[in-house]
């Protein structure tokens, strides 16, 4: 096996990674009763000062934006990881301010942090090109 393919391919580990953590983000705010994190997001959203159907806001965010990421096209993967980055701008300041658990002041940060990366190894050489519609090959080229 070639040795550059071993970058690439922890690289796309690592993407699948990350948008899994981010699927079940979106899982849990679904969630009616408690989670695994502690209690619901319904009562954490609103002890957090939010309304707590913003949780639902939030969670389908994140659910889209983990599929964007996994698509092996760059401008999804830029798409995903900028709608991110607003989102995880929001969830740090609000858990820095509610004073929330360690983990979750820990958490928000390093995520953004991973965002902030993912954003800047697929930034689009030209910004029109995350509007351009991607050309099929005709049939005299797949032939």
């Amino acid at each position: 096996m070639s040795t550059r393919l071993w970058p690439r391919r922890l690289l796309t580990a690592f993407y699948w990674f990350v948008a899994f953590t981010f699927f079940m983000g979106f899982v849990t705010k679904y969630w009616p009763g408690p989670t695994f994190f502690g209690p619901a997001y319904a009562a954490k959203f609103v002890e957090w000062g939010y309304p707590s159907w913003f949780r639902f806001v939030v969670g389908t965010i994140e659910g889209v934006c983990a599929v964007l990421l996994v698509i092996p096209r760059r401008r999804f993967k830029f798409i995903g990881a900028t709608a991110l980055i607003l989102v995880l701008t929001a969830a740090t300041t609000t858990h820095i301010i509610a004073g929330s658990e360690l983990y979750e002041r820990v958490a928000a940060p390093t995520n953004l942090v991973i965002m902030f990366i993912f954003a800047l190894i697929n930034w689009p050489a030209d910004w029109r090109d995350l509007l351009r519609q991607e050309r099929l090959p005709s049939v005299s080229q797949r032939a």
